[in-house]
């Protein structure tokens, strides 16, 4: 086992049972010019997370554990999008119009790929899921069997929507969760701050959570 310092306590995990789940780090949320800036937010607090996501993503495939990549996105014909997604509020953009990076997050558009930083290499997954959560309508739940882990880690955008949700359905399936706290943002900082405490609260309720270099230490302590 290598255990990490973690709040609310240390969190331990079986090396050869771990898995790396990096959430939607798409040129639409995080670029400039993106779907993410168009609904007016200031893409640049994602942004600055990318190369911390990064090192994170190297010391798994250092180490040889799986790094799974999700990519929230729709079918062409929209089928896989409900009208009360597609339809809510008043944004300049809606998912499926024209973008600067193609149609808004439309799978195999531009703008749904994930960062050119943070690019999946031969050997990991990348899952596609249509909703905020990665467990609902994806195969990630057979990909997990099949790797047999127990434990995951998380990274990834934003804090409070896709991460937490998937976090939370991972956790009624019986996972234990550790976010990394410097790998995930939210496009409003108290919403990310709130999240972390929900996720931690009352004894871990939904996960732990712990910054990269607390990782980084258990991992290095544990090989020497």
């Amino acid at each position: 086992m290598i255990t990490v310092d973690a709040q609310p306590f240390a969190f331990s995990f079986p090396p050869e049972k771990v898995a790396l789940i990096v959430i939607d780090m798409q040129r639409d949320f995080i670029e400039p010019g993106g779907f993410g800036e168009t609904l007016g937010n200031d893409v640049s607090r994602l942004e600055a997370i990318v190369p911390t996501v990064g090192a994170l993503i190297d010391l798994f495939r250092a180490k040889g554990w799986p790094v799974i990549h999700t990519r929230e996105n729709h079918a062409p014909d929209l089928s896989d999008c409900p009208p009360a997604k597609r339809l809510r509020g008043n944004p300049k953009l809606r998912i499926g119009d024209d973008g600067a990076m193609g149609r808004i997050l439309i799978r195999g558009e531009a703008g749904a790929e994930i960062v050119d930083a943070l690019l999946p290499i031969e050997g990991e997954y990348v899952v596609d899921k249509p909703g905020k959560g990665a467990f609902y309508a994806t195969d990630l739940p057979a990909i997990l069997e099949d790797l047999g882990v127990t434990h995951l880690m998380f990274a990834g955008v934003t804090t409070e929507v896709c991460v937490q949700t998937t976090m939370r359905e991972a956790n009624d399936r019986g996972f234990n969760n550790l976010l990394i706290e410097d790998a995930t943002e939210s496009y409003f900082a108290a919403f990310k701050q709130a999240t972390l405490e929900m996720i931690r609260a009352q004894g871990a309720i939904v996960g732990w959570t712990a910054p990269l270099s607390a990782l980084q230490a258990a991992v290095s302590g544990a090989e020497s």
